[in-house]
């Protein structure tokens, strides 16, 4: 069975009032979604631990799921976030690994391409989002810094680098 939203959100429901059996379905289910969902995205080795690192987020996260809203796109956020905290690690124990003559060259090409990409990304979340996020993410300022260069308070700009990275999140989950 594979299981759609609807049967997903009763039985995460039914989950949080106490009911085992659904509970065990609904573990099932999940790990079933799990593996489809990080098939293309990590190496066949890596699928199960990193299957079994979301059950157990969700797991300790259920009591957070509000009925009220969809199950899978919470699903799907616990789910990404541990992706990205996979190649966080993958990509340091790679990075620790390099030699100098190990590094590629550099056509400019692709952070063309990523340069547009961003640009067309930031026009779409307001200003001050996007000059907070261009300053400290993209040309290394620090939070001070970014705050005297932009006249906001040193809150404001965290406040708006967190919001708009959040906002592009949305933006990029919603495009694929």
């Amino acid at each position: 069975m594979i299981a759609d939203e609807p049967t997903l959100a009763n039985l995460m429901r039914l989950s949080q009032q106490g009911d085992r059996q659904a509970y065990t379905v609904l573990l099932t289910e999940v790990k079933l979604w799990l593996e489809r969902y990080f098939r293309r995205r990590v190496a066949p080795a890596q699928l199960d631990d990193l299957v079994q690192e979301v059950l157990l987020a969700l797991h300790r996260k259920r009591a957070s799921w509000d009925p009220s809203r969809a199950f899978l796109p919470w699903l799907a956020a616990i789910a990404r976030y541990r992706w990205v905290d996979h190649l966080r690690k993958a990509y340091r124990r790679e990075e620790a690994a390099l030699e100098d003559h190990d590094a590629a060259e550099d056509s400019g090409e692709e952070a063309v391409l990523a340069r547009l990409s961003l640009d067309r990304l930031l026009v779409r979340i307001s200003a001050r989002q996007a000059e907070a996020i261009e300053l400290v993410k993209v040309e290394g300022l620090s939070i001070r810094e970014a705050s005297a260069r932009t006249g906001q308070s040193e809150s404001a700009v965290k406040v708006n680098i967190h919001r708009g990275l959040k906002k592009l999140s949305a933006l990029v989950e919603k495009a694929e």
